[in-house]
Order: structure tokens, then C-alpha cells, then sequence
């Protein structure tokens, strides 16, 4: 062998000592022909628990605009479909005959009035007559029944002026609620007030209703929940009502449940709930429907794996675990329900577990595995 042979051989025997010498030491000793998996190390932790219901809303008041007299419509002034505040004008019916009753109550005011300032100077030049006894008795009596009469009689035509003026009032119809006017049912030159369908109707929106129901079912495992302290139900049922709309897009404020029915319904076996919620922005319209989302509830020191750990065997739901050999262990688990994209486990898994959430394909009581951690948010 050539000196270049010898000095080229040395070379590579010196690089290959170097990259042996330089390699990490595995953690922990892998038997050989293990397969690699990938692990998660359960821990039990309070997780949020949030119900998921269909709902509908509602206006928070329907008020229908009827009139309080009966008239020819004389203007309509508002925009149909739009947002009227309270206060303003919707309609006006024709105010003349309206006007005429009032001048004529207030004629036969002041008629009565005059009536009865002439009955009291009557009664003021009796009275000392009747002192001086110059006339009888009952001249003075006659008097004072006549100031009586005349009083009440004012009095008669004093609520009849209030009367028209109140009937003139009514003339002019505004809206009770703010919120969103709906089609007039009359137009111009109708003659209204004399049927019993209303002219239109006003919904208010801010803050809106949202109706939803819950199964008798939910009822009753929720109950279990808290009974046996799998779920923890906010005092008072102080939920966070949030929304999303049938795109997809959240409802930017939160609201409380305002209402429970007082009994399930015979025909749906579900109980009516009703939610009220902000809706400044009008975003909101009676009839949408919602996804209403409860929040608030607790379930205590509850264990989650991804849903890539639990498999389905003959005799049920089942993870792969590590056990302390390194070795592949199939513990069977009792599942309860979903929380986001994993399961939560009720038995079979504890604090400290490794469960294998990658390569669990093929894997079988036993077998020898090499596990490196995941991240549980890739296993999802």
C-alpha cells in the first residue's frame, strides 16, 4: 500500500472515531426493533365546558299600532321596513272633526262656567238678606243648590274639553318602542279604526330574544353531571349566552338566559329557554336562525386525549398507552362526550399516562415502542 493508500485510510478512520464519539446518548435504552410512536402524558385539569343548541330570534317586544279612534288616514310618516326611534310620528288621521268637538267642549266650558259665576253673586246677595231677615230661608238655600248645580256642570264639561283634547291626540300616532316599523296595513284617505287589524306593527331589536329549546335527556345527564361531580353548572344558571350566525360569523356581545319554561313540552319533550342579548348595531333581526352556545360550566379534573387515541375494539372504546417496559399496552376506557376535537375520558386513564396518539396503526398488547412526545394540538 502506497503512502497516500495509508495516510487516506488514517483520515477516515479518524473522522469516523470523531462522529461516533460526537453522537448523543439515547435517553433511555430502546429494545432493538422498536417502532417509533408518537405520545402524549395525560393530566387531569378543570376544563370549560360550552352546550351548543339551535335557536331562533325574536323581538324582545312586538308592539301592533292600532288606532284609538276611528278616522280617515291623512298621512303616513315613516319609512316601512325602518328604524324608528320612540317618540316619533307614524301616522296622522284627519284632526278636524277632531278640532270642531274640542271648540265645541270648550264653548259649553265656558257657558257652564259663566252659569255658575252668576249662581255665586246670586248666592253672595242672598246670604245677607237672609241674615238681616229680610228674605226667607229658603232663598238662600235655592242658592246654594243652584251654585251646586252649576259646579258639577263645569265640572261635566271640563272632562268633555279633556276628552277632545285627548281624542285630538290620538290623531297624531307614535311610535311606544324604538326598533324596526313594519309595512302600513292602510294607505291614505283609508278610514281606520273601525276593524281590528292594526296599522302596522313595531319590533324592538336591542336587546333581541333568542329561543332555543333543550331534550329532556340533556336535562337529566346534566343533573347526573352535578350529582356526581363530572360538571360544575354556574350558580344560578348564570350562563354566557354567545351566538353565531348561520354563516359562521360570532355575535360580538354576550347575553343571560331571562326565561325557562315551567314545564317540557308534550309534543317535543324539550324545555323552552329564552336568552336575552345585546344588539346595539341592529345586527340582529327577528327570525334569524343562531347557534346559541352556553358558557360557563366546569368539569373538574377532567382527563382529554385527541380523538386519534381512542380506537373501537369488539369490547368498546380503547387507547394504547406506554407502559414502563417501553412497552405497547391496550387499556380499555369509558368515553364521555366531546370537548372541541378530543374525547373526555371518564375511567381507564390517569395522571401520568402516556398515550400513543401516532403510529398506533398495527400495534398490538406488547410490543416493543420507541415514544417521542407530541405536540396535542398536531394530534388533534
Amino acid at each position: 500500500m502506497t503512502r497516500i493508500d495509508r495516510r487516506t485510510l488514517f483520515g477516515a478512520l479518524a473522522a469516523a472515531f470523531l462522529l461516533s464519539g460526537c453522537s448523543e446518548p439515547s435517553d433511555s435504552p430502546t429494545a432493538p426493533g422498536a417502532r417509533p410512536v408518537g405520545v402524549i402524558e395525560v393530566a387531569a385539569a378543570d376544563r370549560p365546558v360550552t352546550f351548543d343548541y339551535a335557536g331562533r330570534t325574536a323581538s324582545s317586544q312586538r308592539v301592533e299600532i292600532r288606532p284609538r279612534i276611528t278616522g280617515y288616514l291623512d298621512s303616513i310618516e315613516y319609512t316601512e321596513g325602518g328604524f324608528v326611534d320612540r317618540g316619533d310620528v307614524l301616522f296622522r288621521i284627519d284632526p278636524k272633526p277632531f278640532e270642531s268637538r274640542l271648540r265645541g267642549a270648550r264653548a259649553e266650558l265656558s257657558q257652564q262656567q259663566a252659569r255658575l259665576d252668576n249662581a255665586e253673586a246670586l248666592l253672595a246677595r242672598v246670604e245677607p238678606l237672609v241674615e238681616a231677615r229680610a228674605v226667607a230661608q229658603k232663598e238662600a238655600d235655592d242658592a246654594r243648590a243652584l251654585v251646586a248645580q252649576s259646579a258639577a256642570a263645569v265640572e261635566a264639561a271640563s272632562a268633555r274639553v279633556f276628552e277632545a283634547e285627548l281624542e285630538l291626540g290620538y290623531a297624531t300616532i307614535t311610535a311606544p318602542v324604538t326598533g324596526i316599523a313594519g309595512a302600513a296595513r292602510f294607505r291614505q284617505g283609508a278610514l281606520v279604526g273601525g276593524t281590528a287589524e292594526p296599522l302596522t306593527e313595531v319590533a324592538r331589536i336591542d336587546p333581541v330574544w333568542v329561543e332555543f329549546s333543550i331534550a329532556e335527556g340533556a336535562l337529566l345527564a346534566a343533573r347526573h353531571g352535578t350529582e356526581t361531580h363530572r360538571i360544575e353548572l354556574p350558580t344560578d344558571g348564570a350562563f354566557d349566552v354567545r351566538l353565531t350566525l348561520a354563516d359562521g360569523t360570532p355575535h360580538p356581545d354576550t347575553g343571560r338566559i331571562s326565561f325557562a319554561d315551567a314545564q317540557i313540552s308534550e309534543r317535543t319533550g324539550t324545555l323552552l329557554l329564552r336568552a336575552e342579548v345585546p344588539n346595539p348595531d341592529a345586527r340582529l333581526r327577528p327570525g334569524q336562525f343562531v347557534t346559541v352556545h352556553l358558557d360557563g360550566a366546569l368539569r373538574p379534573d377532567a382527563i382529554a386525549v385527541p380523538q386519534a387515541a381512542v380506537q373501537q375494539g369488539p369490547r368498546g372504546p380503547f387507547v394504547w398507552v406506554v407502559d414502563g417496559g417501553s412497552k405497547a399496552e391496550r387499556r380499555p376506557v369509558r368515553v364521555g362526550p366531546w370537548d372541541g376535537r378530543a374525547w373526555i375520558v371518564h375511567e381507564g386513564l390517569f395522571d401520568g399516562d402516556r398515550v400513543i396518539v401516532e403510529g398506533v396503526v398495527g400495534l398490538s398488547p406488547g410490543t416493543p415502542v420507541q415514544p417521542r412526545p407530541t405536540d396535542l394540538a398536531a394530534a388533534d
